[in-house]
């Protein structure tokens, strides 16, 4: 079982994972081309099944070797879910989660440790995320009620509703056509509709969407950071493990 244990953590090992993962990867688009299918289907779907055979066979080793902690590390756990999803049977009403074969691409994210870091900072700033997107729905509504109130009867098609008026806002927010598609028609009718569409966009594209980023990269920081610590005291660990097996070396030496 050791040995089992030091293949699966070896890194030969998993760049291996990492090449399959990237080839089905690679293999699952080839398949949404008709062509393809048409000279290919045949070896292709072979190579996705052998592939999902590997994928299948370390997951069980894995289970194995680690047992009751494979558990304990949601990594593990999220390659067993991806893979538990690509093992369902596609056929008859079932034959749309074929789509769902795609997502073990995803698994990539559990072997490049640098893709753990950025979904692990992403995964911190979620509560910090979860505030802004508050403060966000807060602005929109009361921004949409004020749009239904001063342009709704002139405007339905873009501020007839409240939802009406916040999908409109939601696009004067990404700044897609902003200008052009509603605020200077609405500009025709009212003149001064600028200031209240410019204070709009100050508050969400260049404020409440920044704090987004913000919160982002001070999470992202943070779990560099913790890693660059646990990597420091590691380091310590060992280095102290060394410094006492020295000393434990020269006592012995100068016994005798």
């Amino acid at each position: 079982m050791e040995k089992l244990r030091v293949l699966l953590e070896s890194r030969r090992f998993e760049y291996a994972i990492m090449v399959l993962i990237v080839i089905n990867a690679i293999v699952l688009g080839l398949e949404t081309d008709p062509r393809m299918m048409a000279r290919f289907g045949g070896f292709m779907a072979m190579l996705d099944t052998l592939i999902l055979v590997v994928f299948t066979v370390e997951l069980i080793a894995r289970l194995f070797v680690y047992r009751l902690s494979f558990w304990k590390d949601p990594w593990r756990v999220f390659d067993f879910v991806i893979v538990a999803i690509a093992l369902i049977p596609t056929s008859g009403s079932l034959s749309v989660l074929r789509a769902l074969r795609i997502l073990r691409v995803l698994r990539l994210i559990s072997v490049v440790p640098s893709l753990r870091r950025v979904v692990g900072g992403l995964i911190a700033a979620l509560p910090g995320m979860g505030s802004i997107t508050m403060l966000l729905s807060l602005v929109f509504y009361v921004f949409s009620v004020m749009a239904t109130s001063l342009y709704g009867t002139a405007f339905p098609e873009w501020f007839g509703s409240l939802g009406a008026s916040a999908y409109s806002l939601f696009q004067i927010m990404t700044l897609e056509s902003w200008s052009m598609g509603i605020v200077r028609p609405v500009m025709d009718s009212f003149p001064f509709a600028w200031v209240f569409f410019i204070i709009f966009i100050l508050c969400t594209s260049f404020t409440v969407l920044n704090l987004f980023i913000g919160i982002i990269v001070s999470a992202m920081q943070a779990e560099h950071e913790g890693e660059a610590s646990q990597e420091r005291h590691d380091l310590q660990v060992t280095q102290q493990q060394i410094l006492d097996e020295l000393a434990a070396i020269r006592s012995k030496l100068n016994s005798q």
